[in-house]
């Protein structure tokens, strides 16, 4: 009977391209069926937010997404990234992946273990504190964001001033702990290269607004999805966060020593930053650039990109997804077309790189030394 009714409601749903994610399987002992969320690139990764919650039918766990023009990735979870799916034994699994077909589909997914039951630790190191746990953004709206700070290891031993690099989705830069899908070690990348390169920065990581996210991380509004408060988000690092910054550590402030760098929206946002804030940001990682997010990056390409001293470095992995890679060389092509230097540009494509932190986290090192190269 149950299998019955879920048929139903497929077919009434089925009048567009859609994928039905159905749960078939769930943690032995668990009753779960009330506060189970859907979440993903498509919706800026929040953790669970009430649009995406799955709907319950007689015990039938399922939620059904348009289809979007390029694959998505996901994971379920209880409401928060502290109760994220993992695997049986506890540990992290990979971003679910599910590319449209051009007919409806339904996906089966079992659910092995929630992340609650797991003790996470602090991974920082004892160079990374916390500035401020609600730094206030006003030019948004007296919004508050969790502030993280890296200092060299010769930081407190030196008079010296150091390059600052400011970097998207803090949660995710340092700490094992406040991390929901792995942390890009940044300060033990750093640590380490500080030893073998003599390398030395600032990294400012600046907290996402969950369920903010979309809408900070572009400037423009995505008809599906939201988005638009992109231009006040960067006004908020270059008028608020930036000087207190510059006042308050040993920074070098100019635009050779200020760099911007994220992954997929903040990959997107670092790219438009650069454009928009040509004397201000000279260094800029683009991770994973999600491109297709913000179609107008193209056009406002065409008409900033005649820069010459700004460094900008784009990564991609050949397994995220049809359309990152093309987008990506798209940007590029254009950028170069019009005027960008071609010598202060370089991208790298690493075979079976997915969207995710692993992809960051070991393509870091190599960016941060290419684009502040001593």
């Amino acid at each position: 009977m149950k299998i019955i009714q879920f048929i139903l409601i497929l077919c009434f749903q089925y009048s567009f391209s859609q994928v039905t994610f159905q749960i078939t399987q769930l943690p032995e002992n668990r009753n779960d069926y009330e506060n189970i969320y859907l979440s993903g690139d498509f919706e800026g990764w929040s953790g669970g937010q009430a649009a995406y919650q799955l709907s319950n039918k007689n015990e039938l766990l399922y939620i059904t997404i348009p289809e979007q023009s390029e694959a998505i990735h996901f994971k379920f979870t209880k409401g928060s990234w502290d109760t994220v799916e993992v695997d049986a034994n506890g540990n992290q699994i990979e971003d679910r992946i599910y590319q449209f077909k051009n007919q409806p589909d339904t996906l089966n997914i079992q659910i092995a273990n929630w992340s609650e039951k797991i003790e996470k630790k602090s991974t920082a190191t004892k160079n990374v504190t916390v500035l401020s746990e609600d730094f206030n953004m006003p030019q948004l709206e007296n919004r508050e964001r969790r502030i993280w700070v890296y200092v060299p290891p010769d930081y407190e031993t030196s008079q010296k001033k150091y390059p600052v690099l400011y970097m998207h989705d803090g949660q995710n830069l340092f700490d094992e702990l406040s991390s929901f899908s792995g942390e890009w070690q940044v300060d033990e990348s750093l640590n380490q290269l500080f030893k073998d390169n003599n390398l030395a920065l600032i990294v400012i990581g600046i907290d996402n607004g969950g369920d903010k996210r979309l809408e900070e991380y572009s400037p423009w509004k995505n008809e599906k999805y939201g988005g638009g408060k992109g231009d006040l988000y960067l006004e908020f690092i270059v008028k608020t966060l930036k000087p207190f910054v510059d006042k308050n550590y040993r920074t070098k402030a100019d635009k050779k020593n200020t760099g911007l760098m994220g992954s997929s929206m903040g990959g997107l946002i670092s790219h438009y930053g650069a454009l928009k804030y040509p004397e201000t940001f000279g260094k800029i990682g683009v991770f994973s650039p999600a491109f297709w997010f913000s179609i107008e990056s193209f056009p406002f390409a065409e008409t900033n990109s005649k820069l010459k001293s700004t460094k900008m470095y784009f990564l991609a992995g050949d397994e995220e997804g049809e359309g990152v890679i093309p987008d990506m060389e798209k940007m590029q092509s254009i950028m170069h077309n019009n005027g960008f230097n071609s010598k202060k540009i370089t991208s790298k494509i690493v075979h079976g790189g997915k969207h995710n932190e692993d992809l960051w986290r070991k393509s870091f090192p190599e960016a941060v030394l290419w684009l502040f190269e001593i």
